[in-house]
């Protein structure tokens, strides 16, 4: 082990990832792999468990060529052979179940939250080869400019039976307050909410360890979206309650092994980053909307303090939503439906 680095009062025992295909031992039992992502965010994490007769991997990566075959090499090299025996997804998202069922064909069986299962399987049956209706209404909604809706209107969209191995029936569901026994130790499931519904998160009973997902991420902040399957959902106050509901259970000495970046210490602190960046986000919302009127898309300069391309420009735009719902569910802004059929947001 190495001694790490501390950045903000967090420290990172490993700084250093695992090579593609390699493992690095965070505790007897529990290996840590870095799995490739074609997208900016470039990759994701996956935890084996040892179960002595195989393995529970946690969180197994997109269906793409270049994960599947790190994926592999892991499995044909450090991980000794035995095979996975159990998939436990933290979350329905396709970085994070994308190789499950291709694991499942394989003899494994799948653990997550039913939510997540139901999420996954209905989206990679629901394949789209243009936006739908309600989709390109949303988008205009929020403000995206006409150029780039034209275009996005023609292209096909992202599709989760592009990055899902089909998820066949069948899956074990696990909720608030279960218990898991994996890797030797016993994990008492707590769910968090606002990154993506019934995101499990598993805090080890017998030693430090906490299996985070995207709930529990050291150095970058999880997208909290409003798409048009749920226009009025308020992910903000979720994600908000949730990180309050995880502060009983969070001690310094802690080590949260995420979906993302790098193993940390110091979730307590964490956790107050967590609520406070969305907060700043809230009042510099309410400060610009104080200046006039203006759509979803108009917000990006307050939100994010940075430029947004278009490579990021959808996940800004959901973002941008999901704060002004926050609001509107206070009662502190409100929108009015513009003659450009496009929601004009204002203080209240």
């Amino acid at each position: 082990m190495s001694h790490g680095t501390a950045r903000k009062g967090l420290h990172y025992p490993w700084p250093d990832p695992p090579a593609p295909g390699e493992t690095v031992e965070i505790a007897e039992g529990v290996l840590w792999l870095r799995l490739p992502l074609p997208m900016a965010l470039d990759h994701v994490n996956a935890y084996a468990l040892d179960e002595g007769d195989g393995w529970t991997l946690v969180d197994p990566g997109i269906d793409t060529p270049a994960c599947r075959a790190a994926l592999q090499s892991a499995l044909d090299g450090p991980l000794a052979g035995k095979p996975v025996t159990r998939v436990l997804v933290t979350h329905y998202h396709p970085d994070h179940i994308g190789l499950a069922g291709w694991l499942q064909v394989r003899g494994a069986e799948l653990v997550t939250t039913r939510t997540s299962w139901l999420f996954a399987r209905m989206l990679t049956l629901d394949e789209q080869p243009v936006p739908v209706a309600e989709t390109l209404d949303f988008w205009r909604r929020a403000g995206m400019t006409p150029d780039l809706h034209a275009r996005r209107a023609t292209e096909r969209p992202f599709n989760f039976a592009d990055c899902v191995y089909p998820l066949p029936l069948g899956f074990t569901r696990i909720r608030e307050g279960d218990r898991v026994v994996a890797g030797g130790r016993r994990w008492r499931v707590r769910i968090g909410e606002g990154h993506a519904p019934d995101h499990a998160t598993l805090w080890s009973e017998d030693d430090e360890l906490i299996l985070g997902g995207d709930q529990l991420l050291p150095s970058i902040s999880a997208n909290l979206g409003v798409y048009a399957t749920e226009p009025m959902a308020d992910p903000v106050a979720d994600w908000l309650e949730s990180c309050r509901a995880f502060q009983p259970f969070a001690h310094r000495h802690h080590l949260v092994l995420p979906g993302h970046k790098t193993p940390f210490t110091g979730l307590p602190l964490r956790l107050r980053q967590m609520i406070e960046n969305h907060e700043g986000a809230l009042g510099r919302l309410r400060t610009l909307l104080a200046e006039g009127p203006r759509p979803a898309t108009a917000c990006f300069p307050a939100l994010f303090k940075r430029p947004i391309g278009e490579g990021e420009y959808g996940l800004a735009l959901v973002e941008a939503v999901a704060h002004l719902n926050h609001l509107l569910h206070r009662g502190e802004v409100r929108r009015t439906l513009g003659g450009d059929d496009i929601w004009h947001w204002s203080l209240a």
